[in-house]
């Protein structure tokens, strides 16, 4: 059995095996001084050629086709947005007691992001549901998040003190994020055949973008003394309240789902896009929103509910699939 079977018998994704590659690498040898500078330069540029190819890959017919759906949308918003956020801030009863500080902040950044984009697809398409319903409320929920994700950072995670600057997030993030996305998504006639055919370069390179940020981000945190302030009780109970996290706001979904009266195909949509946080657009948004030795450790939680989310989505997926008889 080769190493990508067997990932894949266990639902590894082997992007989490490069992530820990990077922050082993990180740990040994952190980036200081010019060569931080360089990494950082090649960070910036990396972030907005991830963003400009999301944006170039936005098919605007998948929107047309999903965007009825309002409803569903809704629902999904709701999930986004308001459910996890509010399950973010629940987890402050659980402090400092059961939880420490540094994890509450880092599940708390977690609760304000966005839905994921393609692996909520892949699943909603795997276990039979509406996929170009999901495509629509997958997609907007990235570009909304853009904007909702530092307001509710703003309104909900103090830094040193200090509540972060909305605004000034929020143009950074624009400038940063939004503006190579808008023009990626205004080149898509002249890109959309070249990106077909290349598509598995650009998602090897979204993933490369995405490890120089855990690389710049780590290595901060590990001259900051990261691995002094966590233990293996620290990443165990991450682990657990990630797994409570999303086998609350799954059940939520799905009995929303039911109540409101959506049929089978919507129900598998609500569930996995409303389950979902984006690490593609979590990880270079802290990078934006927090100071650089703080990011390392606020994308750990992050960083493993990627993991679980996969794991348990794709054991649903398959579950749904034999409701729905998807072969």
């Amino acid at each position: 059995m080769t190493i990508n079977n067997l990932l894949k018998k266990f639902y590894i994704d082997p992007f989490l095996i490069a992530m820990l590659i990077v922050v082993g690498t990180a740990t040994l040898f952190p980036c200081q001084g010019s060569t931080k500078t360089f990494f950082s330069y090649l960070t910036t540029g990396a972030i907005a050629l991830l963003f400009f190819m999301h944006g170039a890959k936005l098919s605007r017919q998948a929107i047309a086709e999903g965007i009825r759906h309002w409803r569903l949308h809704l629902v999904v918003f709701c999930s986004t947005f308001i459910l996890f956020p509010l399950i973010g801030l629940s987890l402050q009863l659980f402090t400092p007691k059961w939880i420490s500080p540094e994890i509450y902040l880092g599940f708390l950044y977690l609760c304000t992001l966005p839905a994921t984009v393609q692996s909520a697809i892949a699943f909603t398409s795997v276990a039979g549901g509406n996929v170009a319903a999901a495509v629509c409320s997958a997609s907007a929920s990235s570009i909304l998040g853009v904007f909702l994700s530092p307001v509710l950072v703003g309104l909900l995670m103090p830094t040193n003190g200090q509540h972060v600057d909305t605004s000034a997030a929020i143009i950074s993030i624009l400038l940063q994020l939004m503006l190579p996305f808008i023009v990626g998504h205004l080149c898509r006639p002249l890109l959309a055949g070249w990106i077909y055919k290349h598509r598995a370069w650009i998602n090897r390179t979204d993933r490369t973008s995405i490890l120089l940020v855990v690389y710049v981000a780590f290595s901060d945190a590990i001259v900051e003394g990261l691995w002094h302030r966590m233990n293996l009780g620290s990443i165990v109970t991450i682990v657990l309240i990630s797994l409570i996290i999303l086998f609350m706001v799954i059940v939520i979904n799905t009995v929303s789902a039911r109540v409101f009266g959506f049929n089978k195909a919507d129900e598998i949509t609500i569930v996995f896009c409303g389950s979902k946080k984006s690490l593609a657009n979590g990880v270079p948004m802290a990078n934006v929103l927090f100071p650089a030795n703080t990011v390392g450790i606020l994308i750990l939680p992050l960083m493993i509910f990627h993991q679980l989310q996969i794991m348990v989505c794709a054991i649903l997926a398959q579950r749904y699939a034999r409701i729905t008889n998807i072969s």
